[in-house]
């Protein structure tokens, strides 16, 4: 699939203020599964500097040094052009030894996954998703597989979906207390199932191509799990699917603000509430026979 993707985001304070450096993380990524063919960011008011850098989990960041003048607005629109190819989100083997859980890795990958292997918003596993996660891998007899696809099953027919544009992700304790939350929510739910026996995830930021006929779209979540012989590999939760050829990922990361789409603070000495607006359109167009069909 082909997608044109508009992204705009508007931070209206409350009174004037000054703003510290920021990090914008709206480029989305380049890799097996997709690739970004191009992207223009446009930020209002004009940054004094501004710096693409890849941050220690393989994203592309914007590092923003906005101007020392008081303002009342900040504006940020992208546009993107992104092809993805992942039609099957099955299409790999799983190393012999890592096709039943709990997942013992070798201590050479295990180095790499450590922070994907402890709960991303809680010192400790909570000890209803502990549970939660034990019955479910007892019911499909430990298979790495039939376990991620029972506990995407799960989350979507058993908890009800909540829109919550704004705040952070809560803890996985409270979403299964509640049966209930948002996308990151229920991501991040996902992700700590998963570390509970064994499997390293991640929580990823980016699209979900929703449907066509809605002018607007918002940000979503999922989890990617990283299983050797198929890498890193995404779920999504809120929609019941493995993530294939209809998500674009933007960043992914151990824990939930790593992919905030802009973060940064107010100067010293300035506070101020701010209110925030935005507008995401996805447009899709099939590749068939080298031809672009709209």
């Amino acid at each position: 699939m082909r997608y044109q993707i508009s992204h705009t985001i508007q931070y209206h304070y409350q009174q004037p203020v000054k703003l510290g450096p920021h990090t914008v993380r709206l480029r989305p990524r380049s890799d097996g599964s997709q690739h970004l063919q191009q992207f223009a960011i446009a930020i209002s008011p004009e940054p004094n500097e501004r710096s693409e850098i890849l941050d220690m989990e393989g994203n592309v960041c914007l590092q923003l040094r906005l101007p020392d003048v008081e303002i009342a607005d900040l504006h940020i629109h992208t546009e993107a052009t992104v092809e993805t190819y992942r039609d099957n989100p099955f299409n790999y083997l799983s190393e012999p030894w890592a096709v039943t859980a709990p997942m013992d890795y070798p201590r050479a990958i295990a180095t790499h996954l450590t922070p994907y292997l402890q709960p991303a918003l809680a010192a400790t596993f909570n000890p209803s998703v502990v549970a939660l996660a034990q019955t479910l891998l007892h019911e499909v007899q430990g298979h790495v597989g039939f376990f991620l696809s029972r506990l995407t099953q799960t989350i979507y027919e058993d908890f009800q979906y909540g829109h919550r544009p704004e705040g952070n992700s809560q803890p996985a304790g409270v979403t299964l207390r509640q049966k209930s939350g948002s996308c990151r929510d229920f991501a991040v739910l996902f992700m700590e199932a998963c570390q509970a026996v064994g499997l390293a995830a991640r929580f990823v930021s980016g699209y979900q191509e929703g449907d066509a006929e809605q002018d607007s779209r918002e940000l979503h979540a999922w989890p990617e799990v990283y299983i050797p012989g198929g890498g890193w590999r995404g779920f999504d939760p809120t929609h019941g699917l493995a993530v294939s050829d209809r998500h674009i990922a933007i960043a992914a990361a151990a824990h939930p603000q790593n992919v905030a789409p802009v973060s940064g603070p107010l100067q010293p000495g300035y506070f101020a509430q701010s209110t925030l607006e935005y507008e995401i359109r996805i447009a899709r167009s099939a590749i068939t026979g080298g031809q672009l069909q709209e």
